[in-house]
């Protein structure tokens, strides 16, 4: 399965407003692909909406995106929209594929840019670490971008508050479990943010 992440950027104080409508639209509009999360950020770069939508193929993304382009009303918030950028992701082999689920509210994403060769080394290292990181608590996702450029990855691990993050990533931190050992040799920028899951969220 190929997932598509296409992030919102609203304008400041505008996210009550959107998300409603964006649920409009979404329930409106034929799509290929099924939504997974539709969350906003609370920490880290403000003012964005992430949607999370499993494809079949990158064939029927682009097509979901060209749609979108042509509706003269993209997500059903053009008068609100400051940016929009879309990736089109693979998980790793061995992360299983995403459900929907209340697992949250809260939500960590991290985005990676990769050193050129930095791929398969960082798979490898994921593969070794996982298991013993998902003990302290599950990885809702593990993908890298099929887009141009650098090589990127995104993780993402569901949390049921801050304190609950705080807490876990020290202990994760304080046993050695994480983060893989050697896998910050092979970033070059990182990114955290954190999100909450709008009411209509399947995986909120």
């Amino acid at each position: 399965m190929h997932y598509d992440v296409t992030i919102l950027t609203v304008r400041p104080g505008t996210t009550p407003k959107a998300l409603p409508r964006i649920e409009e639209w979404l329930g409106e509009t034929q799509s290929a692909g099924r939504l997974l999360a539709c969350w906003f950020t609370e920490l880290g770069a403000l003012n964005l909406i992430m949607l999370i939508r499993e494809y079949a193929s990158e064939a029927a993304i682009s097509a979901d995106r060209d749609a979108a382009v042509r509706s003269g009303n993209p997500y059903g918030i053009a008068d609100l929209t400051v940016a929009t950028s879309c990736d089109t992701y693979r998980s790793f082999p061995f992360i299983l594929p995403m459900q929907a689920g209340a697992i949250g509210p809260v939500f960590e994403v991290r985005t990676y840019v990769l050193k050129p060769a930095g791929l398969a080394p960082t798979l490898q290292l994921w593969n070794a670490a996982v298991p013993n990181r998902s003990k302290l608590s599950p990885v809702l996702a593990a993908m890298y971008s099929l887009g141009g450029g650098m090589p990127r990855f995104m993780h993402i691990w569901p949390y049921t508050s801050l304190d609950a993050r705080q807490r876990i990533r020290g202990e994760a931190v304080k046993i050695g479990v994480w983060p893989p050992p050697g896998g910050p040799d092979h970033l070059l920028a990182q990114q955290a943010d954190i999100y909450l899951a709008a009411p209509f969220s399947p995986i909120r």
